[in-house]
């Protein structure tokens, strides 16, 4: 088996050796810039992974992991336009280096180079792939539309920021680990498992994200306290307003809510608030909760321990990263 510096070293090669036209310069050049930025290559590893499980050769599974890199940088082309974010990875957004249609049009492109690089898998794969790949990738925008909803709506529960995430990002974990294993032969079993063990991971993930947006290091990738800028329900959001008395919730709505208030002073209020509802420690409660169901299901996928200990080595970098 691989390890795993030495997957993400083949991935690194597989996304050099995709060739992008010169011109338009204005139409590729923000695809390159955003396939070179210093991403973690997560999904692209998950799929990596699973296939490797259960073959030794993972060739084949590469074009499908740079299908996968390829369309979640898609996504967050057009995420940062819609949460009006101007920096990604540590430096500018591409809608904000270039402009909004930039953005769109390079995103756009984007897509049709994931599903060509796709249909590059072997032909007798490459129909429950397409399959698999349609349903992530519909369930991705079906989750970015419930999360702007839940910008103007004041009845958002918990529950419903679970089933956002889920969608927005957990099936593109979830997707990449079922079509991994795919890849490698997998029993249908095996397939189901590691779907639903990526779904809870991508939950857990996502919390995470939620916290470091405003408990993490500078050095996260984006300014601290975007979501509060953006008006998120974030986790941490919803659980404030759990927690909170009528007046509580009312203060934490109007806080939301309130464009004039420099965002400095913003995000420290705000925060204030966060720290009285000690919602940081409800998060990580929630996040070793999904980490601990992944875990679980992760034990019952009918391989030898030896074949998961790079899974389970990725699955705690998630855990235990601080940006």
């Amino acid at each position: 088996m691989y390890q795993l510096d030495e997957l993400l070293t083949l991935l690194e090669r597989k996304i050099k050796t995709l060739e992008l036209p010169k011109t338009p310069n204005l139409l590729y050049d923000p695809i390159s810039y955003t396939l070179n930025a210093s991403g973690k290559r997560i999904r692209p590893l998950m799929l990596l992974l699973a296939a490797n499980m259960y073959d030794d050769r993972i060739d084949e599974a590469l074009n499908a992991a740079l299908a996968i890199e390829i369309f979640h940088n898609f996504t967050l082309l057009h995420d940062d336009i819609m949460d009006n974010a101007p920096v990604r990875r540590g430096r500018p957004s591409v809608y904000a280096r270039w402009n909004s249609n930039v953005a769109i049009l390079s995103g756009d492109a984007m897509t049709i180079l994931a599903y060509r690089q796709l249909a590059e898998c072997r032909p007798d794969k490459l129909s429950v792939l397409l399959g698999e790949f349609n349903k992530l990738a519909i369930g991705v925008c079906e989750g970015q539309q419930y999360d702007m909803d839940y910008e103007t709506r004041d009845d958002v529960s918990i529950n419903d920021y679970i089933g956002m995430i889920t969608l927005k990002t957990s099936v593109l974990i979830a997707g990449a680990l079922k079509m991994g294993a795919i890849i490698g032969n997998a029993p249908r079993t095996d397939c189901d498992r590691l779907y639903e063990f990526g779904l809870r991971l991508g939950i857990a993930f996502q919390i995470q994200d939620d916290m470091l947006d405003l408990y993490g290091n500078q050095n996260f990738g984006k300014p601290i306290g975007g979501d509060i800028v953006s008006g998120k329900k974030s986790f941490l959001h919803l659980k404030a307003m759990e927690k909170a008395d009528a007046d509580g919730r009312r203060r934490l709505t109007e806080l939301l809510r309130d464009s004039a208030l420099p965002d400095r002073e913003k995000i420290a209020k705000m925060r204030v608030l966060y720290d009285h509802y000690d919602v940081k420690a409800e998060a990580a409660v929630s996040i070793n909760r999904y980490f601990g169901e992944a875990m679980e299901i992760l034990e019952t996928v009918d391989l030898p321990d030896s074949r998961k200990t790079e899974m389970k080595a990725l699955s705690l970098q998630l855990l235990n990263r601080d940006k």
